[in-house]
């Protein structure tokens, strides 16, 4: 797949995501889906750079309520390191933020 420069692309899954009994991509019990769906978040489309933020701009996502949402992420550099918080955000009832942390390498 090509992203252009102005996209963006997010994919985080848990590692220990246990397997469908079946192949068929559409089949697995509804266990099995609920599970795959509380393990992985993803979703893509245009960002855009304000200052201390970066707003991406959802076309595409798992969870359907942010299609057409904007979020914001804070961002800096210290060294070779880029930090990325959410704003905070609803998980299981509760108001809570994600932190990512990337090292060049």
């Amino acid at each position: 797949m090509y992203l252009q420069p102005d996209r963006v692309a997010v994919a985080f899954g848990n590692g220990d995501r246990p397997a469908f009994s079946t192949e068929d991509m559409l089949g697995g019990t509804l266990e099995e889906k609920c599970s795959a769906f509380d393990t992985f978040v993803s979703y893509c489309g245009t960002f855009e750079v304000e200052a201390d933020r970066v707003v991406h701009h959802i076309e595409v996502s798992l969870f359907p309520n942010w299609v057409g949402a904007n979020l914001t992420r804070l961002y800096g550099f210290e060294g070779d390191t880029l930090r990325l918080s959410t704003t905070p955000f609803l998980i299981q009832g509760e108001q809570q933020t994600a932190h990512l942390i990337w090292r060049r390498v």
